[in-house]
């Protein structure tokens, strides 16, 4: 009905994985001058493919228009983050040597939020950043940076030039990429021979279990299973040689991987292990992903039950966030300005602004001081205990936090 196919291994794609109607790009922010005009809305609908299981959407917009000068999202923004990031590069460190003599490059390296580590410690690092806005700041703090995409033709290019990485680390950005073979393609020619590749992202399984729906938007074009994955890397010549389990976005894998033949990487014990744990759960066949939409609509009516008694009852709410993922959650949901009075968000360059589709205004946290709401909705729920800790102050007139999945939950 479709004709779509997929995105990797070119077979024709049919089953639904999840329809969540129409929803607007998730970080294009209206500008209050912009209030009475029109916004574009496309389809947000994934499907699963039967042949290699990646879940996936169609492309509706071009990477391009998404990830243009005005991108709003800077990672240093976040005390997690950069957290996370410190921990990463220690670790890296101390288990494979990385020093002075080696070369560190990062696609969608953003602000330098996670480079900055390694320059410290005197590693030589290189920037990928497609977006200029957030690659600026990254330069401006001592980071080199190409605004770049990247792919084969970014990394012969680079290659052409001399570089050559000894690793090279890609955070919560596979899933951004609407042409996947064109962007691992470019890892075996600017790794190194004995060099690795580590690459984050939000686990597939960790998605489906917990009903986090809302990790689902335009900017996303894949979701990855490290079954999906595997494939993927081994089209390309590379293979994975460890995995791990990490906290961020609800839950994420972190694949290590090397040229196919680099015996200096040995298989660990854990990619069987996880091989074998997402089989079972049923990634491996279509019936694994049938009943995640019907489970899905049961978080939105709980939602809407919520939102509706706290109103009836004369009680408050505002939203805590401004992420990506609060456009899929509030469009889907029909949840407007009537329901949730406005968001916060840490970061200055979305202040002022109305969250795409339902119009809800942005403003710094302090409002949240200023108004003293009975319920915060915490719209970035991936780092709830960051924010609860900022936000302590809320309990004190007897304020409560929430978030919205995979049920909704007042936080005492």
């Amino acid at each position: 009905m479709y004709n779509l196919k997929c995105r990797f291994c070119d077979a024709p794609i049919e089953q639904t994985f999840i329809d969540l109607g129409t929803s607007p790009i998730a970080n294009s922010y209206v500008k209050p001058e912009n209030f009475m005009k029109m916004e574009p809305f496309f389809a947000l609908h994934a499907f699963v493919c039967g042949e290699c299981f990646l879940v996936q959407l169609p492309n509706m917009e071009s990477r391009e228009h998404i990830f243009n000068e005005e991108y709003a999202y800077f990672s240093s923004y976040s005390a997690s983050v950069l957290s996370h990031s410190k921990a990463y590069v220690e670790m890296m460190i101390d288990r494979f040597g990385f020093d002075g003599n080696s070369q560190v490059i990062e696609v969608a390296s953003n602000d330098g939020y996670l480079l900055q580590y390694f320059r410290d410690r005197g590693v030589k690092v290189l920037g990928i950043e497609p977006s200029g806005s957030v690659a600026e700041a990254a330069e401006k703090a001592g980071i080199p940076s190409r605004v770049r995409f990247f792919g084969v033709e970014t990394a012969k290019a680079l290659k052409a030039e001399g570089f050559t990485a000894d690793l090279m680390l890609g955070n919560n950005v596979m899933a951004h990429v609407p042409d996947l073979n064109d962007f691992i393609g470019g890892f075996p020619i600017l790794v190194g021979p004995r060099g690795i590749v580590t690459i984050e992202f939000p686990h597939l399984l960790r998605t489906i279990e917990d009903l986090y729906y809302d990790q689902v938007y335009h900017e996303h074009y894949s979701y990855l299973s490290f079954i999906a994955v595997e494939k993927i890397f081994a089209a390309h010549g590379m293979t994975l040689f460890d995995v791990e389990e990490i906290a961020p976005q609800g839950g994420s894998l972190r694949i290590f991987a090397c040229h196919t033949g680099d015996e200096t990487h040995p298989v660990t014990e854990r990619v069987e292990a996880m091989r074998e744990r997402e089989i079972a759960a049923g990634l491996a066949s279509p019936e694994g992903y049938r009943s995640f939409a019907e489970r899905v609509q049961e978080t939105k009516r709980d939602l809407l039950r919520f939102l509706m008694e706290a109103k009836e009852s004369g009680k408050t709410v505002v939203g805590y966030g401004a992420p990506a993922k609060a456009t899929t959650l509030l469009n889907y949901c029909g949840v407007k300005a009537d329901m949730v009075d406005y968001t916060v968000d840490i970061s200055p360059y979305k202040h002022g602004n109305l969250l795409p589709g339902t119009r809800i205004p942005i403003h710094p946290p302090e409002k949240i001081l200023e108004t003293k709401p009975d319920y915060v909705l915490i719209f970035a729920w991936n780092i709830k205990d960051e924010i609860m800790r900022n936000m302590a102050g809320v309990r004190e007139w007897g304020g409560k936090f929430v978030v919205p999945l995979p049920r909704v939950e007042v936080l005492d």
